[in-house]
């Protein structure tokens, strides 16, 4: 039988009381406490969800065996640091933290204490993103989109650390490539950090990336679009949906058509139906919540002692790169 593993939530604004709501439905998972720095929040979280308001983070220490942090990122290392050095697997909401310094720190006393971290990069137990991920996928344009007006939540950092930060990460799982250049530019509108941003990677095995996060949008919308050497593959994160285009069985055909078409034989192009010429697949998605997916595969990593599903490296490598978009939009700056 699966060992219950107590947990906690430290943090209990939206991501938290999400969190917590997850953990009370988990079977072998029992949510023994929540902590927030406003009491009252964390009363409201706790009657919500069956359990108890701790006064302070060191009444959990002695009583769980994972726990989430998801207190703003200004706070993750300092808040995760006490847990971590009691060997207490932490799942750290995205980004790890607010600088690969302390991000670097987290993964220290990740290594010297053999604590599990897992980064809360949701995205990437978006189904959509998933069942794309399982694909021979070799990119050699990406572009990336996502805008949505603005929350108020995570203003402590700039888009880039709030919204890009999910592209990122996954852009980096495809390529699996060094970085060679940034270019990128944004725009503060709201406060001292950047609101809207357009990042240009350019990666070593010749991809390149255009990401493009806006919180100051009057829509949402979250796509990505791959142009792969064989296929092309369209996702969209918020709707949970991707088709492929791949060269279909009939490449003379389409080669023949191609030569009709530049000798002036086929003029009218609304004849032609495209579906026959390539192989269009919508990707098999399951219908699971990222955040249970997430937290599943984080109670997996905890029973296990094995490596998480986007791990703190990952995490670091995010960070890092986030980063340097934002030291070259800065040079950048437009005057």
């Amino acid at each position: 039988m699966n060992q219950v593993i107590p947990v906690a939530v430290v943090g209990c604004g939206r991501m938290g009381r999400l969190h917590a709501r997850v953990y009370s439905q988990m079977p072998h998972v029992r949510l023994v406490g929540v902590y927030d720095t406003d009491e009252e929040t964390a009363r409201e979280t706790a009657r919500a969800y069956s359990t108890e308001a701790v006064s302070s983070l060191d009444a959990l220490l002695d009583k769980v065996q994972a726990v989430t942090i998801a207190v703003p990122t200004t706070y993750h290392l300092a808040t995760a640091t006490p847990f971590l050095e009691r060997g207490i697997a932490c799942l750290i909401e995205k980004p790890i933290a607010r600088d690969s310094t302390e991000a670097r720190q987290i993964l220290a006393l990740a290594a010297r204490y053999k604590a599990v971290v897992q980064v809360g990069h949701i995205e990437r137990f978006n189904p959509a993103v998933r069942a794309m991920l399982e694909l021979d996928i070799r990119p050699g344009f990406m572009e990336v989109i996502r805008i949505s007006p603005l929350s108020f939540r995570s203003i402590d950092v700039g888009v880039v650390l709030d919204m890009m930060i999910h592209d990122i990460d996954i852009v980096l799982q495809l390529t699996r490539s060094p970085i060679m250049s940034i270019d990128a530019v944004g725009v503060s509108v709201i406060g001292e950090a950047e609101d809207i941003c357009n990042a240009r990677l350019r990666f070593v095995n010749g991809c390149v990336a255009n990401i493009t996060a806006s919180r100051l949008s009057l829509k949402t919308e979250r796509k990505l679009r791959i142009f792969g050497t064989d296929q092309y593959v369209s996702l969209d994160y918020q709707k949970r949906y991707g088709i492929t285009i791949r060269k279909g069985k009939n490449v003379e055909t389409v080669r023949r058509i191609i030569q009709q078409i530049r000798r002036g034989e086929i003029e009218d192009l609304s004849d032609l139906n495209y579906t026959e010429l390539v192989d269009v697949q919508e990707l098999r998605i399951e219908d699971e919540e990222p955040l249970r997916a997430e937290l599943n595969a984080f109670m997996q990593a905890v029973r296990g002692r094995t490596k998480p599903v986007v791990t703190a490296d990952d995490g670091l490598a995010a960070v890092e790169v986030a980063e340097r978009i934002v030291a070259t939009m800065t040079r950048q700056q437009v005057q």
